[in-house]
């Protein structure tokens, strides 16, 4: 199909048409032009288009169409209509805002439901009817088993970035919710890539399905400009600052591999006089919203991201993407820089790259068979402070920490050996228990300046004791004056410190 015609062409309803001139979109992209007919006639779809091309208004725009073509009579609280799942938190967010976008002129209800954030708020908005829900499967999955949505009236379901929602182990949820969607339903598979496993779970979920690919599997934007530089590890902070001040870049998205390591580059870009912000699993969904919408308004020069953000990221002309260390996965990079490049515009991505990195380098231009480009690391830049942490930093750039985990910390307790031990307690050992006399009873022995056996203490006498009645077995007796007993018998050097140990009081 020609990407020459016009959304006109494509039939869509008034409203839709309407909200497409507000975003000021005239012509479709290639995977709209092929995608929106294929889902307006009903059946199943699997479609494969590289991030950046329009993806989600590929599926957005039909479906909108579809709801306004049969409306229902009666709408139901918590009971969607269409169930779109994505993996992450910015991507649910994401999509929800397309669909707002499209269906601004229309009365065609949308929310969005994800994790990390209170789900009261949510389950307040489930009792009224919606008819598009956007969720990520795990909180999906906890409002399922609390009864708050019901998915027995689902007529379509989207799975967008299909892929990257296996890569994060989100298969036995997915399965899950299937279980609890009715079986005759439309469902269209979205992806930047497609995977063997993707095509495996494609048997089990669509009929009959009709398949897209506007892109060959898992190749990079064209627009994209690639260049690798090789520097060391321990240097690439104090070069990335550089780098970014010398050329006066005013938004750039750098990705690293590690939750740590994208906090330590963020505050050492802010200690050198830049503007940066850190995304990562670890902070909250309101500190995550809170630093892309700064990006997006250019409030933040520098976003610095982990692999949670490298897919539904959608900003506007991003000029340059910078990864600060390559992917363990090779698709991932593929996604990372497909962050710039967006629709047809223009966009540059750097990688930096140590030695112990080159086989992560080989595996990408493997997977997108091109040869990128090798540049010497800048110079002019200045190195910084050696920190104590940099060795760790190394370490956790590799996903790994070297050596062994460091012995475990622990109070010093004096033995009961050695210079300044603590004496041993009569008749024991290391423990505090109670030593067992040769008849088996656990109750201490009693104290030599206690009366004997059966005997009353006379009352009111200062020497009298306390008895272990209603003490519990091993109670300590003890004059309650706090006088030493006559009777107490002295060690050889006649110190009492050197006494045995009266048992321990362990019921008082």
């Amino acid at each position: 199909m020609s990407t020459s015609i016009t959304f006109a062409d494509l039939g869509l309803a008034d409203p839709l048409m309407r909200a497409i001139a507000d975003a000021g979109y005239t012509t479709p992209t290639p995977i709209q032009a092929q995608a929106i007919p294929r889902v307006l006639a009903g059946g199943d779809l699997l479609a494969a288009a590289q991030t950046g091309t329009g993806k989600t208004a590929g599926f957005t725009l039909p479906i909108l169409h579809m709801l306004l073509a049969k409306p229902l009579e009666v709408r139901k609280a918590g009971r969607p209509r269409v169930l779109i799942l994505t993996p992450t938190r910015e991507l649910t967010a994401q999509v929800e805002e397309s669909v707002k976008t499209y269906g601004a002129h229309t009365k065609i209800s949308s929310m969005v439901i994800f994790g990390g954030v209170n789900i009261n708020p949510q389950i307040s908005a489930l009792r009224k009817p919606v008819d598009i829900l956007v969720a990520t499967p795990g909180r999906l999955l906890d409002h399922c088993q609390q009864r708050t949505v019901d998915l027995s009236g689902v007529e379509i379901l989207v799975l967008d970035e299909a892929d990257r929602m296996l890569d994060m182990g989100f298969i036995r949820d997915i399965r899950k919710i299937l279980a609890l969607m009715p079986r005759q339903r439309q469902n269209l598979l979205f992806s930047a890539t497609f995977s063997d496993e993707i095509r495996e779970l494609s048997k089990s979920v669509l009929t009959n399905a009709s398949e897209v690919s506007v892109a060959a599997r898992n190749t990079t934007a064209e627009r994209v400009d690639q260049t690798v530089y090789m520097v060391d590890q321990a240097h690439k902070r104090d070069i990335l600052s550089h780098i970014i001040s010398e050329s006066g870049w005013h938004q750039v998205l750098v990705f690293t591999r590690t939750k740590h390591g994208a906090n330590r580059l963020a505050e050492k870009l802010v200690k050198d006089g830049l503007s940066a912000s850190a995304i990562h699993g670890n902070k909250s969904q309101a500190a995550r919203t809170r630093a892309l919408d700064d990006f997006k308004k250019g409030k933040v020069a520098v976003l610095v991201a982990t692999d949670i953000a490298a897919r539904g990221l959608d900003i506007d002309q991003l000029p340059q993407v910078v990864n600060f260390e390559l992917p363990n996965i090779p698709e991932d990079y593929v996604h990372r820089i497909g962050r710039t490049g967006r629709a047809g515009a223009a966009g540059s991505a750097i990688s930096l790259v140590d030695s112990s990195e080159i086989k992560y380098l080989k595996a990408i231009e493997r997977i997108i068979k091109k040869t990128i480009p090798q540049l010497p690391a800048p110079t002019g830049w200045t190195a910084s402070p050696p920190s104590p942490h940099g060795a760790d930093d190394e370490a956790r750039a590799e996903g790994r920490r070297d050596g062994q985990r460091r012995p475990q910390q622990r109070s010093a307790r004096p033995s009961g050996s050695g210079a300044g031990a603590r004496p041993a307690r009569s008749g024991q050992g290391p423990s505090s228990a109670p030593r067992r006399d040769s008849q088996g009873d656990s109750r201490s022995a009693p104290r030599r300046d206690a009366p004997a056996a059966g005997a009353r203490a006379p009352h009111g006498a200062g020497g009298a004791v306390r008895t272990g009645t209603g003490m519990g077995a091993g109670a300590r007796t003890g004059s309650r004056t706090g006088a030493p007993s006559s009777s107490a018998p002295r060690s050889a050097s006649g110190d009492p410190a050197n006494r045995p140990r009266r048992p321990a009081l362990f019921n008082k």
